[in-house]
């Protein structure tokens, strides 16, 4: 079965922030927003280096809503869009303040 471009992608972002949300952020001892920002960041180039091997110079076309964007903007938008909701939910759950300074 082959699933179109933004599926694929869609998949790809969905598996990664399963692991973060599921397996990776749980288990770190000290749960604080800069931590989860580091390890964000290397998720986040994690899901565009694989998204790049599979759509660099191919001339994809990707739709966003409205719109026709490349793979790298549709890999970051969706990212942000998926992890949103997760983010502010853990945050809350594990006490993160996402307001003041970061301590650590």
């Amino acid at each position: 079965m082959q699933f179109s471009p933004e599926v694929q992608v869609l998949i790809l972002n969905g598996v990664i922030l399963g692991v973060a949300y599921l397996g990776i952020y749980p288990s770190l001892a000290q749960k604080t927003r800069n931590r989860i920002m580091a390890i964000d960041l290397v998720l986040s180039a994690l899901a565009i280096g694989v998204a790049g091997a599979l759509f660099w110079d191919t001339g994809v076309g990707f739709t966003l809503v409205f719109f026709e964007v490349n793979w790298a903007v549709f890999t970051v938008v969706t990212l942000f869009v998926i992890e949103t909701p997760l983010f502010l939910r853990f945050a809350s759950k594990h006490g993160i303040n996402l307001l003041d300074p970061p301590e650590d």
